[in-house]
C-alpha cells in the first residue's frame, strides 16, 4: 500500500514558494526604498523590478519542478 501525500506538491515545492514570496516581498521594500521623485530612480525603476520578475520565476519553478518523493 503507498503512502500519498494528501497535499498538492512536496515539500521541495513548498520551500521553493515561500522563497519565491521573500523574493517577491524584497523587491517591493527595494522599490520603496527609492528617494527619487514618484520612484523614477535606479532602485524604483530598474532594480526593484528586476528582483520582483525573479520572484514570479522562482515560483513558476516552484510550481513546475517534481519533488522526488511525490512521483
Amino acid at each position: 500500500m503507498e503512502n500519498k501525500s494528501k497535499l498538492a506538491f512536496g515539500r521541495k515545492n513548498y520551500v521553493l514558494m515561500l522563497i519565491g514570496i521573500v523574493v517577491l516581498a524584497v523587491g517591493f521594500i527595494i522599490m520603496t526604498l527609492d528617494d527619487e521623485q514618484y520612484g523614477l530612480g535606479f532602485l524604483g525603476i530598474t532594480l526593484g523590478p528586476m528582483v520582483v520578475l525573479a520572484g514570479f520565476v522562482v515560483e513558476l519553478f516552484a510550481i513546475l519542478v517534481k519533488d522526488k518523493k511525490q512521483v
